[in-house]
């Protein structure tokens, strides 16, 4: 009887050669990335702030945003809407005497459509939002 030794032992070589190509290929990977690799962990390009980049970062920030300026409906006094940057937290802001010295329609214009204001007045708004959120964010 003639047996069909020789074709089996032929596929059994094929599989150990290509595991062998498989297993050197595997270790020529792993020596490249063992040579190439800093041995540090890598974070994603928008990830996380080494010390340095971190405290520069949170001094060029704003310590707040301005929202808007408006008229109360209850006292009929201006306001300011003020958001505290890294938070939720919004600041209404009377601005008082603050602009006395304009006049009633360049008040009107600036609320309503955002015109600007002299100099001098948006001066002393900016002083009178500093003043609020420095308290708001000493206590």
């Amino acid at each position: 009887p003639e047996h069909h030794y020789d074709n089996f032992i032929e596929d059994l070589i094929q599989d150990w050669k290509q595991a062998d190509r498989e297993f050197s290929q595997a270790l020529w990977e792993a020596e490249l990335k063992a040579m190439h690799s800093l041995g540090e962990r890598r974070y994603p390009l928008r990830g996380q702030f080494n010390a340095i980049s971190r405290d520069i970062f949170a001094q060029s920030q704003p310590l707040y945003y301005f929202e808007g300026q408006a008229v109360s409906g209850v006292t009929l006094t201006p306001f300011v809407k003020v958001r505290i940057a890294s938070s939720y937290v919004r600041l209404y802001i009377d601005l008082g005497e603050a602009l006395r010295e304009v006049s009633k329609s360049k008040r009107r214009k600036s609320i309503r459509y955002g015109k600007a204001l002299p100099f001098r007045v948006e001066e002393r708004i900016r002083i009178a939002i500093m003043e609020a959120v420095r308290h708001y964010l000493a206590y």
